[in-house]
């Protein structure tokens, strides 16, 4: 699939350009510098030929902000793995300092190259392209990224003499979000994986801003990683990159199959890692847990952990738990085996007469409390989905099961059923039609 990157200096509205040929709002865009830091990727459409098309962050040499030395690196390995590069200026600034030395790097690699001169939202405007032939580049378009003034034809010329013949959409195979608070390694360990430095890494928490979708492929089986953004506590969410961050790592975890959940093994099991869990666990996700930064810890055992697991996140007690280090690969080749048993685990079905028989056992092993002189009573229980794992239980009176005896039930369906890293969804119905529902 041919491959199309968008470069400019800060600010010029590269993001809204990539969100505007996406037709999605994948990038964050704010009329602050910087917000953009690794390379995105997502896949566009022109005229019936998909192609990928790739976000990078603003290119700024006389910078002193702390990420621009790796925002640039980024950006020149999009620069070269693209077909064609449409570099991005401010048609109401006019040509800067740093406009010419990128066109002048840009027009170095060979390859074809559009000018996109932003914020020309009508033809009135059409004026202000003039100077910017002055860059050396021949293709020059002007567009308005917000309004998508245009945004066709920039399309038409930056695939000029390409073969594109339409294609259907690759599969995007097992969909997996690193998630976990700011600065426990989740970009760490989105490049150890890769083997490259696909994402933006550094000691200062909040580093990573856009979910950044990744393919990979394992032994024949087709991954997307999505690297997100630590999940902040509300009080500490004080920019709105921050809180659209939040939005972005949420709607990751909502689209993903499998949720690999990172946690900092110095510090345990926090009360945001908790609110993240039950956060997963509510949009009906896999879940494998990642202890990192194990090398570090000195004189801690792992059941130390689990003990913590069980008491404080009970739906983490039936999860794969492994101890990682990001840093250096330690017991990373053993996520890969843990995805496959958590999607296989979602993808589950149990037939009904097995599950009738379960409850039968159940029952006769404890029998429900009495309640008010009357007794909870199971007709039957089906399996009504997977990816979760839902079920109903079909009872007389769904207000006569206690908080213990779901806990129960529930205990002997995960040992006798494991659903690893699957969480279970039960809704009660009785047959006064009154519905309630029950989870772990």
């Amino acid at each position: 699939m041919y491959k199309l990157a968008i470069v400019g200096r800060p600010n010029v509205g590269k993001s809204a350009l990539f969100n505007r040929i996406c037709k999605k709002r994948i990038a964050i865009v704010d009329e602050a510098e910087g917000i953009t830091r690794d390379r995105l990727y997502a896949e566009a459409d022109f005229f019936g030929t998909p192609f990928q098309i790739i976000d990078t962050g603003g290119i700024d040499d006389q910078s002193e902000d702390a990420f621009q030395q790796e925002i640039c690196r980024q950006a020149e390995i999009a620069m070269r793995e693209a077909d064609t590069l449409v570099m991005v200026v401010d048609g109401t600034l006019g040509i800067t300092t740093l406009d010419q030395h990128l066109a002048s790097r840009l027009l170095q690699l060979g390859k074809p190259l559009v000018l996109a001169v932003n914020k020309i939202d009508s033809i009135e405007k059409e004026f202000l392209i003039a100077s910017f032939y002055s860059l050396g580049i021949s293709k020059v378009i002007g567009v308005s990224a917000l309004h998508g003034y245009h945004v066709a034809e920039l399309l038409e010329s930056a695939w000029e003499g390409f073969d594109l013949t339409p294609q259907p959409l690759p599969e995007s195979g097992i969909k997996v979000s690193i998630v976990g608070r700011p600065n426990v390694g989740k970009s760490t360990l989105v490049n150890f994986l890769l083997q490259q430095e696909r994402c933006v890494v550094s000691p200062i928490a909040g580093t990573t801003r856009d979910s950044v979708d990744i393919p990979l492929s394992v032994d024949g089986t087709d991954y997307t990683l999505i690297d997100t953004a630590g999940i902040r506590r509300k009080q500490a969410e004080k920019e709105s990159v921050d809180k659209f961050a939040a939005i972005r790592t949420q709607q990751a975890i909502e689209r993903c199959d499998i949720c690999l959940l990172l946690l900092d093994a110095q510090e345990g099991l926090t009360t945001q890692d908790k609110h993240i869990a039950t956060a997963i666990e509510k949009a009906g996700k896999g879940c494998i847990v990642l202890l990192n930064k194990w090398d570090l810890v000195k004189g801690f055992r792992m059941e130390h952990c689990l003990s913590v697991l069980r008491d404080h996140a009970p739906f983490l007690v039936h999860c794969p738990i492994l101890c990682i280090s990001a840093k250096t690969g330690r017991n990373s080749e053993q996520i890969f085996e843990a995805l496959k048993t958590v999607y296989q685990a979602l993808g589950s079905r149990v037939p009904t007469h097995q599950l009738n028989a379960f409850v039968e056992k159940a029952i006769q092993l404890n029998h429900p409390p009495l309640l008010t002189g009357k007794r909870l009573r199971i007709y039957y229980l089906t399996q009504v989905t997977t990816f979760p794992p839902r079920f109903t239980l079909f009872v007389n009176y769904a207000n006569l099961m206690t908080e213990s005896y779901r806990k129960y039930l529930m205990n002997q369906f995960r040992k006798q059923y494991l659903f690893t890293g699957a969480p279970l969804t039960f809704h009660l119905r009785s047959k006064k039609a009154t519905q309630l529902s029950q989870s772990e």
